[in-house]
């Protein structure tokens, strides 16, 4: 079986490809630097030809609001009138837990509107929203840098391990399109402002983390519903304290 993914190259992607390829299957990884680009259409038809799959994790180079948007609605329709074309089978796509809860985040507008082009795209598709990923922890608590604090929003939210994730994908890559939405997440709930001290602590780092209920994620004030999955979600097996004692001893 033919299956493409759609930003093959990235954090995901990588991960992906590479347990699929462990599974025996024929899998093109598809990015900007192999010769395939969803915004400009270059090299995406030949790309697709005999893809009964078609996975996309491909992400937005800019979190701007307009420019996100552009990017998920030109990537979305183009991709999704290219699989029309090459006959696939199956679309599925990676998205976000929450998307329909924090209208104020820009990033997560954008990626509600791309579920919206697949599922009216006719193309039978599964959609996987993910909570956020460990491996962005540093970006967030740094992107909360308040001077010489830290201010996080104290709601949960149930990170995961990339992997853990691509472990899903991979299982949804081989098996019936649901014409539906899967959640998977972390298997703990955390606190984000809790989350970043344990990772300022492992990395020796004494700043102070503030709780601030109006600290802003992606432009959006959270809740302990914002970013927390719904009932039954798929669950990956990984902690963050594992994940992160494991990242420390390969640094």
């Amino acid at each position: 079986m033919k299956i493409v993914v759609i930003g093959g190259s990235g954090l995901i992607g990588t991960y992906l490809v590479g347990r699929l390829r462990q599974a025996g299957h024929e899998v093109l990884a598809a990015s900007p630097n192999s010769g395939v680009n969803t915004i400009t259409r270059e090299g995406l038809a030949e790309a697709l030809s005999g893809a009964q799959v078609v996975v996309d994790v491909a992400n937005s180079p800019s979190f701007e609001d307009k420019a996100v948007l552009e990017f998920f609605e030109t990537s979305g329709r183009n991709l999704l009138a290219a699989e029309a074309a090459a006959g696939v089978r199956h679309h599925i796509a990676l998205s976000v837990v929450g998307t329909e809860r924090n209208p104020d985040s820009g990033y997560l507008r954008a990626k509600l509107a791309q579920e919206t082009l697949i599922k009216a795209s006719g193309i039978p598709y599964t959609i996987l929203r993910a909570t956020q990923f460990f491996e962005f922890v540093d970006a967030i608590v740094q992107s909360s840098a308040d001077g010489d604090v830290f201010r996080l929003s104290p709601a949960l939210f149930q990170p995961i391990a990339a992997a853990d994730v691509a472990a899903v994908l991979a299982d949804i890559s081989v098996g019936a399109p649901l014409n539906g939405t899967v959640e998977v997440a972390g298997p703990e709930p955390i606190p984000m402002d809790a989350i970043a001290r344990q990772f300022l602590t492992v990395k020796g780092d004494r700043r102070q983390v503030i709780a601030d209920v109006r600290a802003r994620y992606f432009g959006a004030e959270l809740n302990d519903r914002s970013l927390t999955p719904g009932d039954n979600p798929r669950l990956g097996p990984t902690r963050f304290g594992e994940w992160l004692s494991a990242s420390q001893a390969r640094a």
